[in-house]
């Protein structure tokens, strides 16, 4: 069985998103729909289930390089601000999207908070690590009743000592 580091992040977080939906624990807040991922961005989100794709990603964040805060978090969803004419520059997401999905996934228990040493944050825990490794299909490339037998034919460089003779 794969895990995360082996599938495509992209079929991971949409499976993801797909499972976190059904949760109960996840829900969407009424404020969501009005708000923006950060001020690097224009608009709203336009897909109706953006919260649960974010989830999703955080959750695969989590799992890769815990133990994780909001501000770390904040950092990778962030962007560049378009300013006019003038240069941009990098601007950190929202933190209360991460921060209410980070408490909604301790809720669900996929998360929890820990300190390593001097570094603390939030840490995947077992149920969470088997609810993404379960999702993951490591894809065998070629089925085997559909390979197909390749012959080996001899090649015309190797002779025998007899078939030798026979054509002198």
């Amino acid at each position: 069985m794969g895990t995360v580091y082996d599938v495509n992040p992209n079929e991971l977080i949409e499976k993801a998103a797909g499972e976190l939906k059904k949760l109960k624990e996840l829900q969407m807040p009424e404020w969501a729909n009005f708000v923006k991922t950060g001020v690097h961005k224009e608009r709203h989100p336009e897909s109706a289930d953006w919260w649960y794709y974010r989830a999703a990603a955080i959750l695969r964040k989590v799992y890769l390089r815990s133990p994780v805060g909001v501000s770390k978090l904040r950092k990778m969803f962030g962007g560049k601000k378009n300013r006019g004419v003038k240069p941009e520059k990098f601007r950190p997401a929202g933190g209360k999207i991460i921060r209410t999905i980070l408490q909604q996934l301790e809720k669900a228990g996929f998360v929890k908070h820990e300190d390593k040493g001097v570094h603390k944050g939030r840490v995947i825990t077992p149920k969470g690590k088997s609810f993404l490794d379960t999702l993951v299909k490591v894809k065998n490339p070629v089925p085997e009743e559909k390979k197909e037998k390749v012959e080996v034919k001899e090649s015309p460089e190797k002779k025998t000592e007899t078939e030798e003779k026979k054509n002198e």
